[in-house]
């Protein structure tokens, strides 16, 4: 029987609203609540895996500028997406959810053995958590109406390497649970 987490990545006030915001993001927003509710309504965990970075020393900053400062507004999670009771938080430093984290050790203990991936930058913290994923043995499910890029042509070509090299099964939240 397959035993899944939903991993939620970098919904957070400074990629929607803030310095490094794209208008196409907002249209992930609805989908992805949809399906928290609905993996929450399963008995499925929520895992959200955030940017927060160090001021001043952070590689990160040379390639996007300052985002997702810890502790300030904007890495926080987006209102509309706010984790609940239950569901866990992992900080991350890096495009990787699970590089220096806790995320591995979370769904070990979950017993999971399948991660549905969503949330902002599809080629690159996304494909960069899947790919560590996919490394440590677990199986990667990627609703395709909740995750994006900057671009259409960046958002196709994730969606595809995902599959391709890492076996991603790209489906409907409609799908799932």
């Amino acid at each position: 029987m397959t035993k899944y987490a939903v991993i939620v990545v970098d919904m957070l006030n400074d990629f929607v609203t803030g310095p490094i915001a794209s208008p196409r993001v907002h249209h992930i927003i609805e989908p992805i609540k949809k399906l928290c509710e609905k993996a929450r309504a399963a008995g499925v965990p929520v895992i959200y895996a955030n940017d927060s970075h160090t001021p001043e020393i952070d590689k990160e900053f040379k390639v996007w500028g300052p985002h997702a400062v810890e502790g300030t507004k904007g890495a926080e999670i987006i209102d509309e997406l706010k984790a609940q009771p239950g569901d866990y938080i992992v900080p991350k430093k890096t495009y990787s959810g699970f590089y220096e984290t806790t995320l591995e050790l979370i769904l070990r203990e979950l017993g999971v053995d399948t991660v549905v991936i969503t949330g902002w930058q599809a080629d690159c913290c996304c494909r960069h958590t899947s790919a560590d994923a996919f490394f440590r043995g677990f199986n990667i499910v990627v609703p395709r109406e909740t995750t994006d890029t900057d671009t259409e042509e960046g958002y196709v070509g994730a969606l595809a390497y995902i599959q391709k090299i890492y076996g991603g099964k790209i489906c409907s939240v409609d799908d799932l649970f």
